[in-house]
């Protein structure tokens, strides 16, 4: 090879290795962290470490990822902690509805736009369950009950103040009459035990947080706040499966609600990192333990990135805005 092919040989190596993906790439460089802004044992910290794990099996990240529980303030704790890191590609968030519920409810100086949208891991779905030894077969049965027992007598636990579970147990007292005394606790995984101990009468606890009571014969689901029925055939106890629990509106309670999953990082942080994280998360999606997790769960299995995420989000933000409003749950309202 003469000298002048030989340069342009190696200018064009050197062009091809500058704009090849495997030279652009950004790939962490220590622990990543991945924050759960709820207590343990709910729908959020189960999915976080179900990502962990299935990252950690199929070696799927070089370096290692750990999850933080940040609770306090109704998952204020956490989301004030990814703001505060901008910048920093080490330390994701996995959210629920409490993106934009904890700042409407409590003021607390944040917002969904403090961070940079990863991608919609899943939907969740919330059902109104009843304990397994009470008489309610249908939502029908169970609000008339409430509504002849008198405003208040009956109660509805749910995962903390002025979130999800507290937002869908005023819907339906809009719809219905019924009236509640609604008592929160830390996480989905407490509230199921307290339904389970007959310490509330109902609650409207998402699938995974109450499938192993389900599946033991102690609760008993009566609807899902879905437009549609969940897909999901195979049976859970020896007689049901998700596909068998009807929706609440085929049982005259109109109201629906799913829940975000959804992966953020904090803001600042460049393009290559962000398409790190949503190549990963892709990855994780296609495994076998990912199927089995959104079959196990019921999950509506949406998943969203890019502009198609933000732009949902920012949907759901205006729709938990004018739900707040109604509820009346809105700071300083």
């Amino acid at each position: 090879m003469n000298r002048s092919l030989a340069f342009a040989a190696g200018a064009a190596l050197a062009v091809l290795s500058a704009t090849s993906p495997l030279a652009r790439a950004w790939e962490p460089t220590k622990t990543v962290e991945l924050v759960v802004p709820a207590g343990t044992g709910g729908g959020a910290d189960q999915m976080a470490r179900a990502i962990q794990g299935i990252i950690a099996k199929h070696n799927l990240m070089k370096q290692s990822m750990v999850v933080v529980n940040k609770s306090g303030g109704a998952g204020a704790e956490g989301f004030l902690d990814v703001k505060g890191a901008k910048g920093d590609p080490h330390k994701i968030i996995i959210t629920l509805s409490n993106l934009f519920t904890t700042p409407l409810a409590t003021g607390v100086p944040f917002n969904w736009r403090d961070l940079t949208p990863v991608k919609m891991m899943a939907l969740d779905q919330f059902v109104l369950w009843v304990n397994a030894d009470t008489p309610y077969k249908s939502a029908k049965d169970y609000v008339e009950a409430a509504k002849k027992a008198g405003a208040g007598k009956m109660k509805m636990g749910g995962t903390g103040s002025r979130q999800e579970d507290q937002i869908i147990t005023v819907a339906i007292e809009q719809k219905t009459g019924a009236k509640f005394t609604y008592i929160p606790y830390k996480g989905g995984g407490d509230v199921a035990v307290q339904l389970v101990g007959k310490h509330v009468d109902s609650t409207v606890n998402n699938p995974i947080e109450a499938v192993a009571h389900w599946r033991g014969g102690k609760l008993r689901p009566l609807c899902v706040f879905d437009p549609k029925r969940m897909p999901y055939k195979e049976k859970v106890t020896d007689k049901q499966s998700w596909s068998d629990i009807p929706t609440c509106k085929e049982q005259g309670l109109d109201v629906d609600y799913l829940m975000l999953r959804g992966i953020f990082m904090p803001g600042g942080v460049s393009q290559d990192q962000v398409a790190y994280y949503s190549d990963l998360l892709k990855k994780v999606q296609q495994t076998p333990e990912w199927r089995q997790l959104m079959e196990q769960g019921a999950f509506n299995t949406t998943s969203l990135e890019g502009k198609e995420y933000a732009d949902w989000v920012s949907r759901e933000e205006a729709r938990h805005l004018a739900l707040m409003k109604t509820a009346k749950f809105i700071h300083g309202q």
